[in-house]
């Protein structure tokens, strides 16, 4: 079925959104709007501007936060993938990264940087960095020694060798930490807005809460859900361009 992929997304959206309408119409509580009551809500956020004016101020953050996570953390993966002693030395700093809980961090965040735009872009990088620099340092270490040799036995330079044999055979573990990145990059961007300033989207979750209306609440929520998974869906189709070769399908096909 050559329409598989678009086919199973199409329908595990229709389940979810059904299943959704389904639980806000039982009620399963008061503050769980339908989806026709969000989507409606969204139409009206989108037709007055607020949606847009609220995204101008969100991109900020998340797009200065993503630039440098991606560049830095896949320069760093493939640092730390091929040398024991980088690996060594700073694949602990962000394993504890990983694991920090970064609610905790954002008050320091503020108190060294303040609340503007620097603090919201360190909390963006911090959750989505480490995720790229492991993935990528996983990858690189476990590309196949029998690969590489055959690139050194007809003559590649070092170089040669990361550009043409490691970079291409790690680059589905990479992007895959791309698009983890990615995600933990939208969240804290959302994250961020909820902790240190109210502006943008987050601005538009708080204000909605505050005030019970909910629907407008659920809106801003699935429409930040709804930017990140087209977001996912341009890396994939980045990687399938630029590495044609990786893309195998389903097992099943």
């Amino acid at each position: 079925m050559r329409n598989r992929p678009l086919f199973l997304k199409l329908l595990s959206a229709v389940i979810v959104f059904g299943a959704w309408e389904i639980a806000g119409r039982i009620p399963v509580s008061y503050a769980f709007p339908t989806f026709l009551e969000s989507m409606s809500a969204l139409v009206t956020l989108t037709l007055d501007g607020t949606i847009f004016t609220a995204y101008a101020e969100t991109l900020k953050p998340l797009v200065v936060g993503l630039v440098i996570s991606s560049v830095l953390g896949v320069g760093l993966g493939l640092w730390i993938g091929l040398s024991a002693k980088f690996d060594w030395l700073f694949s602990p700093i962000f394993v504890v990264m990983q694991s920090a809980p970064l609610a905790a961090l954002i008050p320091l965040l503020v108190m060294a940087y303040g609340i503007g735009l620097t603090s919201k872009v360190f909390v963006v990088c911090i959750m989505a960095m480490p995720v790229i620099v492991l993935n990528t340092s996983g990858a690189v270490r476990n590309t196949p020694s029998s690969i590489k040799e055959m690139g050194r036995s007809f003559l590649g330079s070092d170089l040669d060798i990361v550009l043409k044999v490691i970079i291409p055979a790690a680059s589905p573990i990479i992007f895959s930490g791309l698009r983890l990145g990615v995600s933990a990059g939208f969240i804290g961007a959302i994250l961020a807005e909820l902790k240190i300033t109210p502006t943008g989207v987050g601005d538009i979750i708080s204000y909605s809460r505050s005030i019970a209306d909910y629907p407008s609440m659920y809106a801003a929520i699935f429409s930040i859900i709804l930017l990140a998974v087209l977001f996912l869906n341009l890396l994939e189709k980045i990687e399938h361009l630029l590495f044609k070769g990786n893309y195998r399908g389903y097992v099943s096909d």
